[in-house]
């Protein structure tokens, strides 16, 4: 790695998002994979979709070897300028409509949770009195 490491801003670092130019942010360091794209096990495209943000959680996911880690050296071009990485966006669910109920549904589900059973019950009785032998 170089003495005097250059510092690169994630604006510039997100724009390599294409086939033919691919860079990697991974711990702070940024790194060309253009000409790794083919050689990857995963593929080209596991290294596309972590262009654009901190791809340290996707590399370290996977469980690179240490030879992989080694193999990195050879691509590094600098280090990125952390100022400028911006804040993880956090999900924030959309609030739900509120389900109000009228009063009257809200009675008739209660006395339906009361009768069904009651009736089923009944019936089962009546099938046993109508159909006991005597």
């Amino acid at each position: 790695m170089a003495s005097d490491p250059k510092i690169l801003n994630f604006e510039e670092v997100a724009k390599h998002n294409k086939l033919k130019d691919c860079w990697l942010v991974i711990s702070g360091k940024v790194y060309d994979v253009t000409p790794f794209m083919d050689d990857h096990p995963g593929g080209d495209d596991v290294l596309l979709s972590s262009t654009g943000k901190d791809a340290t959680n996707d590399f370290e996911d996977v469980g690179h070897s240490d030879s992989a880690r080694d193999m990195m050296e050879k691509y590094y071009i600098g280090e990125i300028d952390s100022a400028t990485i911006p804040l993880r966006r956090t999900h924030i669910p959309k609030p739900q409509a509120n389900y109000n109920q009228d009063k009257s549904s809200e009675f008739l589900i209660k006395i339906l949770q009361f009768l069904v059973p009651l009736l089923i019950l009944g019936l089962a009785f009546a099938v046993r009195h109508y159909t006991k032998k005597e």
